[in-house]
Parts: C-alpha cells; structure tokens; sequence
C-alpha cells in the first residue's frame, strides 16, 4: 500500500513559513488523521519521514550522521532533528513547568503582560443590597515590555568530524545544549522572581537575624506570609536543602516513603521543593505556582537550517528566545538565612 509520506517532496524553505515550524508544515501537508488504523498511526509526520529514509535515530542499532546527508530530501530533516534532540534536553529535569503559572507564545519583539493586584477590597465578595453596583476588578496592561533572552550554543563541527558518528552518542552532545539552555530560562526566571521585571515588583524578603535558627517553625512563619495565596513551590539551594533534610520534621517515614517510591521530594507544608544550583547560597523562594510567574517564548528553538543543509555542519547556531514576568507579585517571596 502507497502512502502519501513516500513522495512528499522536501525543501528546505519549509523552514520559513511565517507563524509555523517546519514540523507543523509537514503536518499540514502529511496529516497524521490519514494515518489512523494503519501501522503508521500514532507516528506525526516528521517521525514518518524518518521511516522514509529509513534513519533510526535512538539506540544500539541507530545510523551514523551520514544518513541524512545520502539524498537532497533527507538532508532537510536534518534541523527539525537538531532541534527536537534539543527540546529534548531542555526538557529532560527541567522545573521550569513547576514554576511558572502560564506559557505565553509570542511572534514579535514587544510584549506586554496583564496583572491584578490581589488581597484588599478588590478582592473581596461582600453581600449586595438589591440594586447596589457589583464591585469590579480591574485587569491592567503592565507598564514595562517583558525583556526576551536570546540563549543558545554555536554547534561547530566539520561533516568530516561526524558523518560517521552513530545519531545516539551524537544526540548527547544536543541534549547537553539543551540542558544548558534550559538552566540559562531557570537563571532569568529566578531573577524575575527576586529582583522583578521592571525594578518596582521586587519580591518581598524575610531574612533571618543572626540568632533566629533555620528551623521547622521559621519554615512555617514564612509559609504563613502567603496568605491570599498558598506556598505550594519552594525553589532552594543546595546548601538550604541540606539543612531542610536534617530538620526532624523532613525525617517523617511518609516524607521519605514518597521520596523513596516517586523521586519527589515535598515538605510536610505540601510544597513540591525544587533544588537548584542558580540560586545564591543560603537562599529560599517560595511562590504560588497558579498565579507568580509567565513565561513569553518567541518561537521555539531555532537552528540555522541553511548552513546545516548546505554547509553540512561546519558553525550552526542553537537558539530559543525567551523572557519571564511576575503575574501577581505577592504570588512570590524570598527567605535568606
């Protein structure tokens, strides 16, 4: 039986399609609908075009990098492999997810946010006599543009250097770019949520005097602060999760059963804690993950198709453009020891 993805004619201006990427044009022109019941079903287009060409990308038995460089039409599949081996290292412990309330996809340079400030009468839901005005909350256009990121790595590699390079260990080294991207979004992030986005929404900070221990009921005094808002993310750093694991309350069987069975660790305040390395010694960021931070990305990961078709390698830059901005900025503080 003939299929369609046997004779889809490939080119690398699929790549410039304004608005779309190049895995979703292939999809318009190769919809996976015309798949279903047959053995392709559950494969989206560019994995069919894998199949195509016969690249096996993942495990013992997967092709060199030469495999996609044998016809002009395998040679365009050649980015879209790039960057979902990319995307996939970003993706591999990231915690962004676990932060960030909304993902706002934006094509353009100029991005604007939303905000509501919560707590006070703008919030509360009094009873109504019969004909009285409903209280209103007004949704504002934040005053500051969202300050977007370039991240990325130069890919520098003579075709020579890879073609015979099995595709597993070569995506490796694209997942380790990924990686890499990723904890770059994590540092902006972190900083959005201690310094603000535009030098006026500073997160509020209780610091410890010299005297007070970091103990359980210092952890519940900064819980207590959330109010509207509950502190259900705790973002620390290495040296404040040492101390947190010895506190006699994280030592509950319960605690370490959920750990031990999920690989997740939560505080007995039923805050998912999230450790990092981006964070500066002997700091703390509790945040109401519904409501504290956006992330605005412009596109996705982008590659230089150009050179990586027709140059075969040589200098090939790994970008995404991203940017953070607080929501609601009470959803948000930090404890310094």
């Amino acid at each position: 039986m003939a299929f369609y993805y046997d004779n889809l004619k490939l080119d690398k201006g699929m790549y410039q399609e304004a608005g779309r990427s190049f895995s979703q044009v292939l999809e318009s022109q190769d919809p996976s609908e015309r798949y279903k019941g047959t053995g392709l079903e559950g494969l989206d287009a560019f994995q069919r075009q894998l199949k195509r060409f016969d690249i096996k990308v993942k495990g013992a038995a997967s092709d060199v990098v030469e495999k996609f460089f044998q016809t002009s039409d395998a040679a365009v599949l050649f980015p879209e492999y790039i960057a979902r081996t990319v995307r996939q290292g970003m993706e591999e412990g990231d915690i962004l997810p676990h932060i960030t309330a909304a993902v706002t996809k934006f094509e353009g340079l100029d991005y604007r946010s939303i905000t509501s400030e919560a707590g006070g009468e703008e919030k509360e839901l009094k009873p109504l006599a019969e004909g009285e005005a409903i209280p209103e909350t007004t949704v504002k256009v934040q005053s500051n543009l969202v300050r977007l990121h370039k991240r990325g790595r130069m890919l520098v590699a003579s075709y020579e250097a890879v073609r015979f390079q099995k595709l597993d260990l070569f995506s490796v080294t694209l997942r380790q770019i990924g990686a890499h991207i990723a904890r770059a979004q994590l540092e902006d992030a972190v900083n959005v949520l201690i310094h603000g986005d535009n030098g006026e929404n500073a997160a509020e900070v209780t610091r410890l005097e010299a005297e007070t221990p970091f103990d359980y009921n210092a952890l519940v005094d900064f819980w207590a602060r959330f109010d509207p808002y509950e502190m259900n993310a705790l973002l620390v750093s290495g040296d404040v999760l040492v101390q947190m694991l010895k506190m006699p309350e994280f030592q509950n069987p319960l605690t370490g059963l959920n750990f031990q069975g999920t690989g997740k660790l939560t505080t007995p305040l039923g805050a998912n804690l999230l450790r990092t390395s981006v964070l500066p010694a002997r700091t703390a960021i509790g945040l109401d993950k519904r409501f504290a931070l956006e992330m605005v990305r412009s596109g996705g990961v982008m590659v230089e198709y150009d050179k990586l078709i027709d140059r075969q390698l040589e200098r090939a830059a790994i970008t995404e453009i991203s940017g953070f901005t607080k929501i609601f900025p009470q959803a948000s503080r930090v404890l310094e020891l």
